[in-house]
């Protein structure tokens, strides 16, 4: 069975469904939670990586010290083009590592059910291009990845953000939306902080209803492709 390790930088921001995805896929996920449990130091015996937001920046020591040996892993699986999605915090890690630029409190906040649309790269991509010319994704982010390395490609953007999906090499991904999180979790979200952002956290909620047939199935089908790139690499490895 292939391994990914699953990062879990916040409790809020766990695996969800992507994990369940991951797991009906045939991929068996090893969750770390890095405040709580050291992480690995090297990608030894791991067909992939998954790295999860957390309400941080990549470059945070002060508040998150694990992000450190998180920052080298990354980098690890990039140069060993290990198949790699880096969700949120995780996108932006690989942002940051690969020689990109994230900055805090930038830009127009997004929340809510956002439209993804794809690039012509992202179209042909292996993963990305499962949204076909885009899809409706949750996202809730203030942090922005303001320049992407050198080398990467950018597959994704949004209305307000231009970075929202890029691949660097064949295998490593780096989102700043949330397929791994459905309409219900908006609910859930801090109605006092939506609200000092100008969101009202209930018509987030319905707009999010309202396309969530169509987020789940654009959702599924991309963690779907990224657990093949994970199982093609295992097998290529073997």
């Amino acid at each position: 069975m292939s391994k990914v390790l699953m990062v879990i930088n916040s409790t809020e921001s766990g695996p969800r469904r992507a994990g369940e995805w991951l797991r009906e896929a045939g991929i068996e996920t090893v969750d770390v939670v890095a405040e709580t449990t050291p992480l690995p130091e090297n990608l030894d015996g791991f067909d992939g990586l998954v790295m999860l937001g957390g309400g941080l920046l990549p470059y945070e020591d002060e508040n998150a010290p694990w992000l450190a040996t998180e920052r080298e892993l990354a980098r690890q699986a990039i140069d060993a083009d290990l198949p790699t999605l880096g969700i949120c915090l995780g996108g932006q890690l690989l942002a940051h590592v690969g020689g990109g630029e994230v900055r805090g409190e930038y830009g127009t906040p997004e929340s809510g059910a956002v439209l993804i649309t794809t690039t012509a790269a992202g179209r042909n991509d292996p993963v990305l291009g499962v949204l076909g010319e885009g899809a409706h994704m949750i996202e809730n982010h203030v942090d922005q990845i303001t320049q992407l390395p050198a080398d990467a490609v950018l597959l994704g953007r949004s209305a307000d953000v231009e970075n929202q999906a890029f691949r660097i090499g064949k295998r490593v991904w780096g989102l700043q939306f949330h397929p791994e999180v459905n309409a219900e979790r908006i609910a859930q979200w801090d109605e006092s902080a939506l609200g000092k952002k100008g969101f009202d956290r209930e018509k987030l909620v319905a707009k999010a209803r309202a396309v969530d047939g169509e987020n789940t199935r654009a959702s599924k089908a991309l963690i779907d492709a990224f657990a093949e790139q994970v199982t093609q690499y295992a097998k290529g490895q073997r």
